[in-house]
């Protein structure tokens, strides 16, 4: 179960298209991300495209994912015709349900997008439970 931390995301990011601002260390630019569930595994993408991977930082305390990475403006002295792609700092942090296994987290970056597999906690996965009738000798119960 994923949960939303960030509810002006959207207002931010029509003031970003309106007014041309790049993420800054005190106001980061937001990254898209798409999220969902394939059976015992949660995925998480986020679009990072043109991001050094040595940039992305992918951190994890008790339930909170943050993911922060960076694109630099173009150094030096250069004529810039256009600059349509963000630059600066981008951030996102995600609230995770305690039914995921934070401490099995895989993270892989791939032409641009950082794909995160987070498992479903072995608590948290379905089990069965065995029934005993008074007429037979009782059975532990594994659970």
């Amino acid at each position: 179960m994923l949960m939303r931390t960030d509810p002006f995301r959207d207002f931010d990011r029509l003031a970003q298209q309106l007014f041309g601002s790049d993420g800054t260390p005190s106001r980061p630019s937001v990254m898209p991300m798409d999220a969902w569930r394939d059976g015992d595994v949660f995925h998480v993408e986020f679009d990072l495209p043109g991001v050094d991977p040595g940039s992305i930082d992918v951190d994890v305390e008790r339930n909170v994912i943050t993911v922060k990475a960076s694109r630099p403006m173009h150094q030096g002295d250069v004529e810039q015709l256009a600059s349509e792609r963000p630059h600066g700092v981008f951030s996102r942090q995600l609230v995770l349900g305690d039914n995921l296994d934070t401490g099995r987290i895989s993270a892989d970056y791939r032409a641009g997008v950082l794909a995160l597999e987070i498992p479903v906690a072995e608590e948290a996965k379905p089990r069965k439970v065995s029934v005993t009738s008074s007429d037979e000798p009782r059975k532990t119960i594994d659970a």
